[in-house]
C-alpha cells in the first residue's frame, strides 16, 4: 500500500490561537467595565461611544465570534487535519478565513461603538459586515469540506461530524435572520416585523447558541478529550445518538425565549416540547466525554488541561439542564427578564466555553512550540481563580433574579403592588451586581496570568513549523454498504449524504416553526387603531436602536397581573407590532418595560430623564444621554427610510413621503413648545442661545435635535391601544 508524505498547517492553527488570547482579553475587558457601569453608571459620562447600550452588544460579539470563534478555529484546523491525515485544502482559503475573521472582528468593534446596530441579538452587525461574514464562512465551509474529500482516513470520526453540522446550520441561521433591507451604508431594516421578526431572531439567536458556542465545542471536546486523557471516548453508539437527536431537537427550542409573549401559543408550546427533550442528547454527551476520563481521575488531579476540561464539561452539563428547565411556563414566568438569564448565560460562557477553550489552549501550545508549559503552579492558580471567577459571578446574578422576579409579583391585601416602583427592586441587588464585578475581575485575572503562561512558553518553544506526516492513500471501495456494515458505518465514509442528512434534520423544525408564522396571515392579526410612526417618531426610534436601549428595556407586557397593575394597560398584542422592523421586545429588565409609557410622562420629564436620570429617578443606574440633547437630528435620509418600510408592507403615502419633513418640524415644534413649561427648560435653552449668537456659531433650535425626536417616540409607545381593559378601541381582523 502507498504510504504518502504531507505536512499539517500548524501556522494557521498558530495565528487562530494568537487571535483566541487576545480577543479573549478584549472581550472580557469591555465585560468587566459594562460591569461596573451597573455600580457607577456616570462612568463613561458624555462619552458616546463608551455608553452601556452600544459596549454591550460589543461585548456580546467580542466574547462570542472574537474569543470563541478564533478558538473554534484554531481547534478546528488541527484537529481536522489529524483526523483526516490531510493538509487543509487550500492555503488560500486558511488565509481567507483568518484575515477575513478579523477585519469583520475590527469592523464590529468600530461599528458597534458608534452606534451601527440592527439591535437583533447576537447580529448586531449591520448588513456589509453580514455579507462579509456569510462569504468568510463559506470560505471555512469550502475549506473544511474540500479537506473532507481528499481525506486518507476512511472514517469520518464524530468530531468531523459536529464541525460539518456547525457550518452548514449557522450558514442557514445567518442568512435568513440577517435579510434585511439597506437604507444607506451602514443603516438597514429588518425584512421581518414585529412577531415574525422576534421568532426568526430567537430561532438564530438560540441556535447562535446551539450551533456556535455547543456543537463545535462539541466536536473539540470528543477530539482534545480523548487526546489528553490518552483514552478512546467511552461510548461509540452513544456518540451517534448523542449528535443527531441534538441536531434535530435543537434546532426548535428558539420559542423558549418568546414564552407568554405575543407569539402565538402553538409556537411557544412546540419550543417547551423540544426543549424539554433537549435534555437527553445534552446530558448524553456530558456524560460520554465525562466517563472518556474513566480509569485516570489521579491524572485529572494533576493535568491542568484535564482540570480545566473537566470543569468545562461540568458546565456544559449544568447549562443543558438549566435551559430546559427555564423553558419550562412556570419557571420562565419568574425567570424571563431577570439577571436569573445572565447567570445561565454566563455559567455556558465562562465555564463551558472560556474553560473548554483554555484546556485546548494548554494542551496545543507546548504540543505546537515544541516544549514543556512554562508553568505548572500558574496553570493551577489560572484554574482555581477561574473556577472562583464563575461561581462569585454566577451564584449572585441566580440570587438577583430571584429577588427580582419575587419583588416584581408581590401584591398588599387591597391589591395594590407592594414595590410599585421598579427602582426599589434596582436598590435591593446592587451588592450583588458588586459581587459581579468581584467575580468578573478574578476571571479576568486568571486569564491573564493564563495567557503570560502560554506567552512565556511560546518564547522557550521552537518556531512553529509545518509537521510532517505520512499515511496511506485511500483505497477505493463499493459505493454501497459492504457486507457486515451498519447504515452508520457506512454513513460515515460518505461525507456528502451525511452532510445532506444533517441539512435536512435542522431544517425540518425551522420550516414547521417559521413557514406558518410568516406566511399565514392569520396568526398575526391587525389591530385597526394601530398605525404606522410618523417621520419623527421613525427618527426616534432609529436612536433608541442606536443608543442600544433594548438591552434594558424591554417592550412586552405579559398577560400577567403583576405586569399590567405595574405597566398600567393592556398586555401586549401581536397586531401592535406590525409596523415594527425590527423587534423591540428585549431580553433583559435593567429598567422598567417601555412598552405602555406613552403619555405616562411629560414631555419635560423624558427630556430631565435623558439628561440626568438621577435628577427624575431617585437610584436608577441608568446612564445619561446629554450628547442626545446636543445633537441635531439628521433628517436627510427619512424619506429614504420611509421608502423602505413602504417596501416592507409599512403603509405610508406618496403625500406622508413627500411632507416628511414638513411633519417633523411640525410634530418637533410641538414638542418644544410643550417644554418651555419648564422655567429651568427656558433659561438654560436661551443661554445657550445667547452664547452661540456671542461666538457666531449656528444654532440648533430645539425641535431640530435628537432629543425631541426620541421624546416623539417614547410617547407614542403604547398608546394605540388607548383604555386598560378596553378591546373596542382594538378590534382585531383577519
Amino acid at each position: 500500500m502507498e504510504v504518502q508524505q504531507f505536512y499539517y498547517d500548524n501556522k494557521i492553527v498558530k495565528k487562530f490561537l494568537y487571535a483566541t488570547m487576545l480577543w479573549g482579553v478584549v472581550g472580557m475587558l469591555v465585560g468587566l467595565l459594562l460591569a461596573f457601569l451597573f455600580l457607577f453608571p456616570n462612568l463613561t459620562e458624555d462619552i458616546p461611544w463608551l455608553s452601556f447600550g452600544r459596549l454591550r452588544p460589543l461585548h456580546t460579539n467580542a466574547v462570542i465570534f472574537a474569543f470563541v470563534g478564533n478558538a473554534i478555529f484554531a481547534g478546528v484546523y488541527y484537529s481536522l487535519q489529524r483526523l483526516l491525515k490531510a493538509r487543509m485544502y487550500s492555503d488560500f482559503l486558511s488565509k481567507l478565513n483568518f484575515w477575513g475573521w478579523q477585519l469583520i472582528i475590527v469592523a464590529a468593534a468600530i461599528s458597534l461603538p458608534l452606534g451601527y446596530t440592527t439591535s437583533k441579538e447576537y447580529a448586531e452587525l449591520e448588513w456589509p459586515i453580514d455579507i462579509a461574514i456569510a462569504l468568510i464562512w463559506v470560505a471555512f465551509g469550502v475549506n473544511m469540506i474540500g479537506t473532507i474529500l481528499k481525506r486518507r482516513q476512511r472514517h469520518l470520526y464524530v468530531a468531523v461530524w459536529f464541525y460539518i453540522a456547525t457550518f452548514v446550520t449557522v450558514a442557514v441561521l445567518h442568512i435568513f435572520n440577517s435579510l434585511e433591507l439597506p437604507v444607506s451604508a451602514m443603516k438597514s431594516y429588518s425584512v421581518y416585523a414585529g412577531v415574525q421578526d422576534a421568532l426568526v431572531q430567537w430561532w438564530y439567536g438560540h441556535n447562535a447558541v446551539a450551533f456556535f458556542l455547543t456543537t463545535p465545542f462539541l466536536g473539540l471536546m470528543y477530539y482534545f478529550v480523548p487526546k489528553a486523557a490518552d483514552r478512546p471516548v467511552y461510548s461509540y453508539r452513544l456518540s451517534i445518538v448523542h449528535f443527531w437527536s441534538l441536531i434535530f431537537i435543537y434546532i426548535w427550542a428558539g420559542p423558549h425565549h418568546l414564552l407568554y409573549t405575543s407569539l402565538p401559543d402553538w409556537a411557544q408550546n412546540l419550543g417547551v416540547v423540544f426543549s424539554v427533550m433537549l435534555i437527553a442528547p445534552s446530558w448524553g454527551g456530558m456524560i460520554n466525554g465525562l466517563l472518556t476520563l474513566r480509569g485516570v481521575w489521579d491524572k485529572v488531579r494533576t493535568d491542568p488541561v484535564l482540570k480545566f476540561m473537566v470543569v468545562a464539561i461540568t458546565g456544559y452539563g449544568m447549562a443543558t439542564f438549566e435551559g430546559p428547565m427555564l423553558s419550562l411556563k412556570n419557571v420562565n414566568a419568574i425567570a424571563h427578564f431577570t439577571d436569573w438569564i445572565i447567570a445561565h448565560v454566563h455559567v455556558g460562557a465562562l465555564a463551558w466555553n472560556g474553560f473548554l477553550t483554555f484546556g485546548m489552549i494548554y494542551y496545543l501550545v507546548p504540543k505546537m512550540f515544541k516544549t514543556k508549559l512554562y508553568s505548572l503552579p500558574m496553570a493551577n492558580f489560572h484554574f482555581w481563580i477561574g473556577t472562583l471567577g464563575i461561581i462569585l459571578y454566577a451564584l449572585p446574578m441566580y440570587i438577583a433574579g430571584f429577588v427580582q422576579a419575587s419583588m416584581w409579583k408581590q401584591f398588599n391585601p387591597d391589591g395594590t403592588l407592594v414595590y410599585g416602583n421598579f427602582l426599589e427592586t434596582v436598590e435591593q441587588i446592587i451588592p450583588m451586581y458588586w459581587m459581579r464585578a468581584i467575580g468578573g475581575t478574578l476571571y479576568l485575572v486568571g486569564v491573564l496570568v493564563g495567557i503570560y503562561n502560554a506567552v512565556q512558553t511560546i518564547r522557550r518553544g521552537s518556531k512553529v513549523e509545518d509537521e510532517l506526516a505520512e499515511a496511506p492513500a485511500l483505497a477505493r471501495v463499493a459505493k454501497g454498504r459492504v457486507a457486515g456494515e451498519t447504515f452508520h458505518t457506512w454513513l460515515e465514509r460518505k461525507p456528502v449524504q451525511l452532510t445532506i442528512l444533517a441539512t435536512i434534520a435542522i431544517l425540518i423544525g425551522g420550516v414547521i416553526q417559521i413557514v406558518p408564522t410568516i406566511m399565514v396571515k392569520s396568526n398575526i392579526p391587525t389591530i385597526s387603531s394601530v398605525k404606522p410612526y410618523t417621520p419623527l417618531e421613525l427618527e426616534g426610534r432609529d436612536i433608541y436602536i442606536r443608543e442600544g436601549c433594548v438591552s434594558c428595556h424591554s417592550q412586552m407586557v405579559r398577560p400577567f397581573r403583576s405586569e399590567t397593575e405595574r405597566y398600567q394597560g393592556e398586555y401586549s398584542k401581536a397586531g401592535e407590532y406590525v409596523y415594527d422592523h425590527p423587534f423591540l421586545w428585549g431580553s433583559k429588565r435593567t429598567g422598567p418595560d417601555l412598552m405602555r409609557v406613552g403619555g405616562k410622562y411629560s414631555d419635560n420629564w423624558h427630556f430631565n430623564h435623558m439628561y440626568d436620570p438621577q435628577s427624575t429617578s431617585s437610584g436608577s443606574i441608568m446612564p445619561s444621554y446629554k450628547w442626545l440633547i446636543r445633537n441635531r437630528l439628521d433628517k436627510s435620509d427619512t424619506e429614504a427610510k420611509m421608502e423602505a418600510m413602504v417596501q416592507l408592507g409599512v403603509p405610508y403615502t406618496e403625500e406622508d413621503i413627500a411632507q416628511a419633513q414638513e411633519n417633523m418640524d411640525t410634530q418637533g415644534a410641538r414638542i418644544e413648545e410643550s417644554l418651555h413649561n419648564d422655567p429651568d427648560f427656558v433659561s438654560s435653552y436661551e443661554e445657550d442661545r445667547r452664547i452661540a449668537k456671542e461666538y457666531g456659531e449656528e444654532f440648533v433650535e430645539m425641535k431640530d435635535r435628537e432629543i425631541v425626536a426620541i421624546i416623539a417616540y417614547l410617547q407614542r409607545l403604547g398608546t394605540d391601544i388607548k383604555i386598560k381593559n378596553n378591546t373596542e378601541d382594538a378590534t382585531t381582523k383577519n
